[in-house]
């Protein structure tokens, strides 16, 4: 499994981004996060892989390749477990909650890809 989690700061916020992590997986609020859309983020996933099988509410398995992702929601994040999922495909989901102004954390490496660290 390869694990992508997003979330956006208020403005003029800036925290450690690995404690934000812990937090929000242990589905804590954290000040300084602005709430997400998540419901219509969760329909742009789905726009945007409509031609994958939608297993259940938030899980999606590529028919036509390798491939599933598990989606995992908090009032403040959205946390894609990745099962097999090419590179690609992870590019897409994180151009995806880009589009919602919501860089990706990768806690494998670990490192947050915003402006402060491209």
């Amino acid at each position: 499994m390869y694990e992508l989690l997003f979330w956006q700061y208020q403005d003029g916020i800036y925290l450690n981004h690995h404690l934000v992590y812990e937090a929000l997986v242990e589905q804590q609020e954290v000040e300084g996060l602005e709430t997400l859309p998540v419901q219509v983020i969760l329909n742009r996933i789905h726009s945007v892989f409509s031609s994958w099988e939608k297993v259940d509410e938030s899980s999606w398995k590529n028919t036509n390749g390798n491939g599933a992702f598990h989606v995992k929601t908090t009032p403040q994040s959205i946390q894609i477990d990745c099962y097999g999922t090419e590179g690609k495909t992870m590019n897409l989901l994180a151009d995806t909650l880009e589009e919602f102004k919501c860089p990706l954390y990768d806690p494998q490496i670990p490192v947050r890809y915003d402006e402060f660290n491209e």
